[in-house]
């Protein structure tokens, strides 16, 4: 299927993360996107996710080569000039001592997209720290600036927002404005991805606040964050929860005359009696099931709507008439369902995807592309340096 990005060839060298993130999206618009991955003997330092992770790296094409021999390096350089983008997320330094860093690849193609995904970016004091999400999100004042535990210390998040939206999808924008600018110039770009500068892109609303007068933001510092009882999560009749955003005035009276609690519609923003407004919110709310309510409140301008398990929001009819999910199959495993491509711009009416197994491999055809003949291919096959 012909896409947004159809034309455009990126080479992935990630397995997991915000890079594997990046390239899923990118496939998702269209692009041709080739895993570039270790042969077996070298499985070791590369994890290999689970069959239906990144969306099992659906309509992806893969290529194994050792990256460490001279042979590997020089067949990946030639897919590389080839190729449109390139994604990267060793740890900074190493695709240098590979022999296939930015000055290396360009090289062989002035004019590709080269794009570094690390933790903490190429430069700086933690460049070389080790970290996982949770570490992008404590560095850059998100955890700090959410809710808090049974102990009182910062809730552990539900999703890894750095990894998806601090790094992921902030490579894909920087890709994007890359390959624009390219259309325009025909220059290349070479962009260092952190994780952690994406959090604080994410946090900056509160960063600048901060910044331009001093104030702490934390818990409960503004609506956003707890401080009212008009944006708050409340407990029902069926221990379900619900969430209520109802920050204008307007929606906020709403609410209050649908709880028989108007005579608190005059003190929305109120601290002294926020205490006794989410009090009489949760007696209200704790006498019906949560249903009930969303089924009342949710298409009547009160900003409110269910806290849904993933088990429920994936029967969601809403979801489901917008096509957000999508069937699959994949050897071993059968028919499944995956999130499909949900994105704006993105073709949602697509064939079911047949997720490949990990073992099967596209290096014939990708290095025959290339100018490799048959006989080169199984020599390095027989050297290990591909597979």
């Amino acid at each position: 299927m012909s896409g947004l990005l159809d034309g455009v060839t990126v080479l992935d060298l990630a397995s997991v993360g915000p890079a594997a993130r990046t390239s899923r999206w990118l496939a998702d618009y269209g692009a041709r996107v080739v895993k570039v991955g270790p042969p077996p003997k070298q499985s070791g330092v590369q994890i290999v996710p689970p069959f239906y992770a990144y969306s099992g790296h659906r309509g992806m094409e893969r290529v194994l080569l050792d990256l460490k021999q001279p042979t590997g390096r020089d067949a990946f350089l030639k897919l590389a000039a080839r190729a449109d983008v390139l994604i990267e997320s060793f740890r900074p330094g190493v695709v240098d001592r590979l022999g296939i860093g930015p000055d290396a690849v360009r090289a062989v193609n002035a004019g590709i997209v080269y794009c570094s995904t690390s933790g903490y970016g190429q430069t700086g004091p933690r460049s070389q720290w080790a970290g996982h999400d949770l570490n992008y999100l404590a560095t850059g004042g998100y955890l700090d600036c959410s809710g808090r535990n049974a102990e009182g210390g910062p809730a552990l998040p539900g999703a890894t927002i750095g990894d998806a939206a601090g790094g992921g999808m902030q490579a894909v924008i920087a890709i994007l404005a890359a390959l624009v600018h390219r259309g325009a110039t025909g220059e290349g770009a070479t962009l260092d991805v952190s994780v952690a500068d994406g959090v604080v892109a994410l946090m900056s609303l509160y960063v600048d606040e901060y910044l331009a007068t001093g104030v702490v933001p934390a818990p409960g510092h503004n609506i956003l964050t707890g401080r009212f009882a008009c944006y708050d999560v409340y407990r029902c009749s069926d221990d379900h929860w619900i969430a209520v955003g109802a920050i204008e005035p307007h929606f906020f009276a709403n609410l209050c005359k649908a709880l028989d609690c108007e005579q608190w519609i005059p003190h929305q923003t109120d601290d002294a009696v926020q205490d006794d407004i989410r009090a009489d919110f949760r007696a209200a709310f704790v006498r019906r099931t949560r249903d009930d309510w969303v089924a009342e409140l949710g298409p009547n301008n009160t900003c409110v709507s269910e806290v849904a398990t993933v088990p429920e929001l994936v029967r969601d009819a809403h979801f489901r008439e917008r096509a957000v999910f999508t069937d699959a199959t994949a050897p071993g495993h059968g028919e499944f369902e995956q999130v499909g491509w949900v994105l704006a711009g993105m073709d949602r009416a697509q064939p079911a995807p047949e997720v490949r197994d990990a073992t099967v491999t596209d290096t014939d055809a990708l290095l025959g592309e290339v100018g490799y003949s048959a006989a080169e291919i199984a020599a390095m096959r027989e050297e290990g340096v591909a597979a």
